[in-house]
């Protein structure tokens, strides 16, 4: 009876499983079929071309044809600058919160708690007014500025969990070696917190890239666009209908996001699941 149970629930497991595979992978097999279809219509396209072709990916890596390049390095520029300054800021203000006790302690980590379950375009009018005044209005500084403050509430709770988890007794015996603060956040507490540092700079590398919505709030010029928004107007315009070659830029976007995971995977499972075990 047992076995036929055990039966059942593997089965029922299984079924569930290759459902959930079958439903990520079609849309990802489509388009990148559609990628290697000719034409720009996508109504004619299928997942296994009969006359693939490079040319859509040609055609992006031409730059008296298109502009992806400039948006591509743009995205990138954004996207490394963004996962750099929040990782900085981040792991200071999780280490202040986790180590020290002061005064608003508890009022800052549960404003930072409010913080992470507002959109960041739900503020849309005031980051385009702060930005139209303080003159970042179509620059790239100003998207650094407002994914990086977008991430320092959310990220700053996990990596402060994770801290928790490092025992204060390697602090107190490097405080009694003479090393200070500084060196202790640097030389022993960060070494010990790269599981969570990974997971925070997948997560802050992957917004500047998948984000469309601020990105065309606050950028206007077309050499200053994102992947996102140069893509949305590539098939936004009246006759904008190349489909395929969409297809194709949409495809190369998960080349630095694969990347970068790849290389860190070893420290995301750890990073993942000891984040939120201690607030």
């Amino acid at each position: 009876m047992k076995n036929k149970q055990r039966v059942i629930q593997l089965t029922f497991s299984y079924i569930v499983i290759l459902a959930m595979i079958a439903i990520i992978l079609y849309p990802i097999l489509w388009i990148v079929g559609s990628s290697f279809n000719p034409g720009n219509s996508l109504s004619g396209s299928s997942i296994i071309p009969k006359d693939a072709t490079l040319k859509h990916y040609k055609e992006l890596f031409d730059p008296a044809q298109s502009d992806y390049l400039i948006w591509y390095w743009n995205t990138i520029k954004i996207c490394v600058l963004t996962m750099l300054l929040s990782v900085a800021l981040v792991c200071m203000t999780a280490y202040s919160f986790s180590r020290f006790r002061f005064v608003g302690r508890k009022n800052g980590l549960m404003t930072f708690l409010i913080l992470q379950m507002i959109p960041n375009f739900a503020a849309l009018i005031a980051i385009y007014a702060l930005a139209n005044l303080t003159g970042l209005l179509d620059t790239h500084l100003a998207l650094i500025l407002v994914y990086t403050g977008g991430a320092i509430p959310m990220n700053t709770y996990l990596m402060k969990g994770y801290l928790d988890t490092i025992p204060k007794e390697l602090d107190e015996s490097a405080r009694m070696d003479g090393a200070g603060n500084l060196r202790i956040f640097w030389q022993i507490v960060m070494p010990l917190a790269k599981p969570m540092i990974a997971v925070i700079c997948l997560f802050t590398f992957i917004t500047p890239f998948t984000d469309f919505i601020l990105a065309r709030i606050l950028l206007r010029s077309e050499d200053k666009f994102t992947l996102a928004v140069g893509l949305y107007e590539m098939i936004a315009d009246q006759f904008g209908n190349e489909f395929t070659l969409f297809a194709a830029g949409s495809v190369l976007i998960a080349v630095p996001i694969s990347l970068l995971f790849l290389s860190l995977q070893k420290y995301f499972v750890s990073g993942l699941t000891a984040g939120g075990t201690k607030g």
